[in-house]
C-alpha cells in the first residue's frame, strides 16, 4: 500500500493519516481471537493497570505470538512508512494497548519521541506508530486525541511522570497543551479523535502530541501500536528491557497482502520463553551501532 502525494502532504501538515476499515472483519477477528491468552500471562512484557489486574499494554507479541509476527510484517502497516522515510524500517516497539472497559486508565499527553529519544537515545524523530483498532472505536471508549500540527513544533519540553499510571512516559505540561491546541484551532479542530470499525489503521508521526482519556464505556478499545524506524535511526542504548525497546535492527520483509487469512512461516524468537539476555539493561550507549542483534 503506498501513499499518494496528496496523503504525503497531508500527513506533513497535519502528522496523522487516518484510514477507516483498512483490514477486513475476518484479517481483524485473526488478531482479536489470540488477545485473551496473551493477556492470561503472567509475564513482564504484561503491564497491568495501576491497582488492577486488567493488562493496560501487551509487549512484543510479534517474537511469541504467529498472528502478530505476521501482522508485524504486513504491507498495508510497512509500505506507507517506507514511502515517507524513503528507507528500510526496524521494528522499535510492538505493544497490543488494552484500554478495558471500565478499568482502561488515561495516557497522558505526551509525545512518542520524547520518550525514544530520553530513554532509547534514539537520534531523530525518523520513526513513528501505526496503529490498528481491534475494536470498534467510538467517543466514550478512550478514543486517541491528537493535536494536529503539533509535530511540527519538535521535540518539546516534557517531565518523566512515574506516578500518574502504571506506565513511565515523559509528558506535556497542561499549559503548553493549552498553547498547542489554541495553535491547532482552539475549539475549531484543535484536537481532533479519529474512531471507526474495528480494522481501522491510523500512522501518526513521532512528535506529534497526543492522549487518551480513561474508558468508563463498557466497550473495551483494544488496539495494536507498531513503532517503525527508519534503519538509519536505531536506538543507541538498551536503558529499558528489549520487550519494551527492540534491539534486532534487521530491516522488516513483508508478507504478501493475505498474510492475515493464510499460512506464511514466520520466526518466532520468544515462542518458548522470553530469553533472561531481554531483561538485561544497561545506562550507557551501545558500543557497535551498526547491528545490536
Amino acid at each position: 500500500m503506498r501513499l499518494s502525494t496528496e496523503q504525503i502532504a497531508q500527513f506533513d501538515r497535519d502528522g496523522y493519516l487516518f484510514f477507516p476499515g483498512l483490514f477486513s472483519p475476518e484479517e481483524t477477528r485473526a488478531l482479536t481471537a489470540a488477545v485473551p491468552e496473551l493477556y492470561a500471562r503472567r509475564e513482564a512484557y504484561n503491564v497491568r493497570e495501576k491497582g488492577s489486574d486488567a493488562v493496560r499494554t501487551n509487549f512484543a507479541a510479534h517474537l511469541y505470538s504467529e498472528p502478530f509476527a505476521k501482522l508485524a510484517r504486513h504491507p498495508r502497516m510497512v509500505e506507507p512508512v517506507e514511502d515517507l522515510f524513503g528507507e528500510k524500517l526496524y521494528m522499535h516497539q510492538f505493544k497490543i494497548n488494552g484500554k478495558m472497559a471500565f478499568e482502561g486508565d488515561v495516557w497522558q499527553w505526551h509525545q512518542d519521541y520524547g520518550t525514544w529519544k530520553n530513554d532509547d537515545l534514539m537520534p531523530t524523530e525518523r520513526a513513528m506508530n501505526v496503529a490498528i483498532f481491534l475494536d470498534d472505536v467510538n467517543p466514550f471508549n478512550g478514543p486517541l486525541m491528537f493535536i494536529p500540527g503539533s509535530h511540527k513544533k519538535g521535540v518539546v519540553d516534557a517531565k518523566h511522570d512515574l506516578t500518574t499510571t502504571s506506565y513511565p512516559l515523559w509528558t506535556v505540561d497542561n499549559a503548553l497543551i493549552a498553547q498547542l491546541v489554541e495553535r491547532a484551532g482552539g475549539k475549531n479542530g484543535g484536537i481532533v479523535s479519529p474512531t471507526g470499525p474495528a480494522g481501522s489503521m491510523i500512522l501518526f508521526h513521532s512528535c506529534l502530541v497526543h492522549a487518551s482519556a480513561s474508558n468508563l464505556s463498557p466497550w473495551n478499545r483494544v488496539s495494536v501500536y507498531l513503532s517503525l524506524c527508519a534503519l538509519s535511526n536505531h536506538i543507541r542504548r538498551f536503558k529499558r528491557p528489549e520487550y519494551i525497546a527492540h534491539r534486532d535492527f534487521s530491516a522488516i520483509e513483508c508478507l504478501p497482502d493475505d498474510c492475515l487469512l493464510k499460512h506464511y512461516p514466520v520466526d518466532l524468537p520468544w515462542k518458548n520463553g522470553m530469553p533472561g539476555s531481554a531483561l538485561v539493561t544497561s545506562s550507557e550507549p551501545i558500543a557497535d551501532t551498526r547491528k545490536a542483534a
